[in-house]
This record gives structure tokens, C-alpha cells and sequence, in this order.
């Protein structure tokens, strides 16, 4: 990787979406950093202080100063490393720029929290549901793609930008839900579009090369399930 612009950190749990957004960002740019993993069931002094407002990771810390939010870092690090030589993350565009932050937000708002409903369900009949609300936030999704696209392999046209990371991060939880749950997310038969786009993902550089292995997934929420599990009993 490049040399870095002054001293870099990051602050981040292997399996957060957002730091793996993050951590892609940073992949992209060639930019190197040191990673400094966080235990959010003991959250250290350095997060506390670093990010005290919320607690959560990811922080990047840039000479010392922190910056907090996934989007925003990621935001961050395209504006400060815009060195020719590095690909553009955000569009250069206006309303492009304007359309993607729109839809990276749609992913946070609406995307994480209805595959999160399905991880949580504590019955098959709950799991279904969530299963069933989720496509449709999919299928927005699947719009986005034609919107952004223009056609093209990614949102972000030819090459993985903003909006892939926004969407992309997520897939190895999905891929982990597929193995504990035979849940499928990014249907083939249901957003054909989106479906290919991932597969697309998972095979380009930054998928391959930053994106978690599911097991590693499926290992963590196997973990939630009995913390949560022996909290119940002991009330």
C-alpha cells in the first residue's frame, strides 16, 4: 500500500459492515493504516475517549484527530487521498454525488436493519417475516442499480465506488445467514440485477481481498445468540 499522509488508525470489529466499508475505502485508495481491533462487549478506554458520543466503531484517527460514521470517513479518506494516481470513490458529478449519498443512506436506514431483523428473530415464524420485509427493501435496491448503473457492472458504473461499498460491505453477513439459516437475501430469481452485481462484488479486488469470510460472521452471531441466551436466564 502507499504511504501513508501523516499518522492513520483504525479503530474496528472484523466483523462490522462499516468498518469493513471502511477498511475497503482505505483498500481502494492504496493507503496504509494501522488497525486496532475493539471488543464492543468491553469497550476499551481509547473508543470511549475517541468516540464518546456513541461508542462504536468505526473510528478513524488522522494526526490524532478522530473521525466517526462510516459514510462520512469513507467520505473523508476520497477527499484527502484525491491523488490522481487513486480511483475516485465518490462520483465527480453533482447530482451523481447527490444520488449515491441519497441511496448509501437508504442502505443504512433501511437495507441493514431489515437483514439485522432477520439475524435477531427468535422464531421461524418471525424469521419469515423479517425474511419476506427484507426482499422488498431489496427490491428498492434493485431499482437503485438500474438508476445508478446506467447498465454498467456496478453502481458506480465500470468500477466499485461509493454505493458498492455502501451496499457491498454487508454481503458476507448475508452469505452467513444463507449458512445458518438457508436464508436468501439477494434473490436471483427476485432482483436478478442485484444478484449479479454481488456475485460481481465478492470477485473484484476489494471484495476478495478485505471482504470477511462468512464463517468468521456466522462464528460472532452464534456468540450474540448465547450472550443473549444467558442474559435471559439470569433474570
Amino acid at each position: 500500500m502507499a504511504a501513508r499522509k501523516g499518522d492513520l488508525k483504525l479503530l474496528g470489529m472484523v466483523v462490522s459492515p462499516f468498518v469493513v466499508r471502511v477498511r475497503m475505502a482505505l483498500h481502494l485508495k492504496g493507503v496504509s493504516y494501522e488497525y486496532i481491533e475493539q471488543d464492543l462487549f468491553n469497550k476499551g478506554e481509547l473508543l470511549l475517549r475517541l468516540n464518546p458520543v456513541h461508542k462504536k466503531v468505526p473510528v478513524l484517527v488522522h494526526d490524532g484527530r478522530p473521525i466517526c460514521e462510516s459514510l462520512a470517513i469513507v467520505q473523508y479518506v476520497d477527499e484527502v487521498w484525491a491523488a490522481a494516481s487513486s480511483p475516485a470513490i465518490l462520483p465527480a458529478d453533482p447530482h451523481q454525488r447527490a444520488v449515491a449519498r441519497f441511496w448509501a443512506a437508504f442502505v443504512d436506514d433501511k437495507f441493514f436493519p431489515a437483514w439485522i431483523g432477520i439475524m435477531r428473530a427468535e422464531t421461524e415464524e418471525e424469521r419469515a417475516k423479517k425474511a419476506g420485509e427484507a426482499a422488498e427493501v431489496t427490491e428498492q435496491l434493485e431499482t437503485a442499480l438500474a438508476q445508478c448503473s446506467d447498465g454498467k457492472a456496478f453502481f458506480s458504473g465500470d468500477s466499485v465506488g461509493y454505493l458498492d461499498l455502501a451496499v457491498g460491505c454487508n454481503l458476507f453477513w448475508l452469505d452467513a445467514m444463507r449458512k445458518m439459516f438457508g436464508v436468501v437475501v439477494i434473490d436471483a430469481a427476485r432482483t436478478p440485477g442485484l444478484a449479479a452485481w454481488a456475485d460481481r462484488f465478492r470477485e473484484s479486488g476489494v471484495g476478495k481481498e478485505v471482504l470477511p469470510d462468512a464463517d468468521i460472521a456466522a462464528e460472532y452471531a452464534r456468540k450474540i445468540q448465547a450472550y443473549r441466551a444467558a442474559a435471559g436466564a439470569s433474570k
